[in-house]
């Protein structure tokens, strides 16, 4: 049901996205290279679409489903809308619009301003590279940030000789 759910949602939000996108410079030009890492991109933005509209109708499903199973608690064909389900829909919507905010929109924008580290192939696996390394040194950059900011705001003296 899940599975469907998703399935369902991604078809949706690829014409969606796929009707508003403006075409790109890469389109008059032949390269192989850059229409891959803009299909990557429309493909991870697509996952990410999907999610967030997956949250956005997850609480309405949530209420229909209960009023479905109120009205017809003996229908043995309503029974699959069971609290299970939905608590399910709610962990993995919830794990997935996480992963989708902190890795897969970065690592989309930052796979597309890619264009590999200087003096090695070019290629996808090169844009890879480079999208990781950026991205491991933001995330350090980040909690970098938040860890002088605990130390700073925090009242205890632990934290303010971790800040020294």
């Amino acid at each position: 049901i899940c599975a469907l759910l998703f399935a369902s949602l991604y078809i949706l939000c690829h014409f969606i996205i796929t009707h508003f996108k403006k075409h790109t410079d890469f389109a008059a030009v032949h390269d192989d290279e850059d229409a891959a890492v803009n299909k990557i991109a429309l493909e991870l933005c697509t996952f990410t679409l999907a999610v967030a509209l997956g949250a956005v109708l997850l609480l309405p499903f949530s209420i229909i489903s209960n009023e479905v199973l109120l009205s017809f608690p003996q229908n043995y064909y309503i029974q699959w809308l069971n609290g299970s389900l939905i608590h399910g829909l709610w962990n993995l919507v919830f794990l997935f619009s996480n992963m989708s905010l902190v890795f897969l929109m970065p690592f989309a924008y930052f796979f597309t301003e890619s264009e590999g580290f200087a003096g090695s192939k070019k290629g996808i696996m090169a844009r890879v590279y480079e999208t990781s390394v950026v991205l491991l040194l933001l995330t350090l950059l980040v909690l970098g940030m938040v860890w002088v900011a605990s130390a700073i705001v925090g009242n205890d003296a632990a934290s303010r000789q971790s800040l020294y």
